[in-house]
């Protein structure tokens, strides 16, 4: 019996469930006494697999993380939906974006909770510490490049229709990752003067790895099935969901060879 939405389930059923299985839950965890509620999705059996961080939307943890963790496990990976919001906030629509902005006004707290979900995944039995990445949507595409920034011992970070942020002068060199920026060129909350100068912070760090790929006609959160609000700038646009999941697939391949 399908578990997700229908819209959900047919982007799942994209990635074929392996015969042996995955094996899937939420997760509880606690750092710095707060209490957060995440979920873990990994292929069935003994082993270890590359580690993916997943990194909600303003919604926070919600069955399309839930689903993507799904996809990943499929394909071999170990994935972590991280709760950067806590077990108990999970805001309504009209409530999320107070809540996201509470971490763009304190980018200390945000890369905090950031590592400390990072460090989760690391320490999983079925994650192999030497081989992680994380992607996210939204918010969550803005937190992973966050994350990258601290300098974070991550190999890759995948940003799904994230906002793009700059930082303090020189910050860009302390990035370590490969990074695979999804951008939708019809987006309104990251538009081409924010791509530029994004593109520019990184110019002045050149050993960083990275690339951006910008999806024609495509609005804010483009990969979200439920999405369609065009007059606020998000929409859902089925070409470029497809074509971003294809594209982190082959860098993440790459990367972990």
């Amino acid at each position: 019996m399908d578990i997700y939405a229908p819209n959900l389930t047919a982007i799942l059923d994209r990635e074929p469930l392996p015969a042996s299985g995955i094996e899937s839950g939420d997760f509880d965890y606690t750092a710095d006494g707060v209490q957060y509620r995440g979920y873990l999705a990994r292929p069935a059996g003994e082993g270890r697999h590359p580690g993916v961080m997943v990194v909600h939307d303003w919604l926070g943890v919600t069955d399309y993380v839930r689903m993507r963790c799904d996809m990943l496990a499929r394909l071999g990976y170990t994935a972590f939906a991280a709760d950067l919001y806590g077990a108990d906030v999970r805001p309504a629509p009209e409530d999320a974006a107070g809540v996201a902005g509470g971490f763009y006004q304190d980018r200390a707290l945000w890369r905090k909770r950031l590592t400390e979900a990072f460090a989760y995944l690391r320490a999983q039995p079925s994650v192999d510490a030497a081989r992680t990445a994380a992607i996210g949507y939204c918010f969550g595409g803005s937190s992973v490049l966050e994350l990258a920034r601290t300098g974070a011992d991550v190999d890759a970070v995948v940003s799904f229709h994230g906002g793009l942020l700059t930082g303090p002068e020189g910050e860009a060199s302390q990035i370590t990752a490969k990074v695979l920026v999804l951008h939708g060129a019809a987006d309104p909350v990251a538009p081409d003067d924010a791509m530029l100068a994004f593109e520019n912070d990184l110019r002045t760090a050149p050993s960083v790895d990275w690339q951006l790929v910008s999806y024609a006609n495509a609005m804010h959160a483009f990969t979200l099935p439920d999405a369609d609000a065009p007059e606020q700038g998000a929409q859902f646009q089925a070409t470029a969901e497809r074509r971003s999941w294809a594209a982190m697939k082959a860098f993440l391949a790459e990367v972990f060879g």
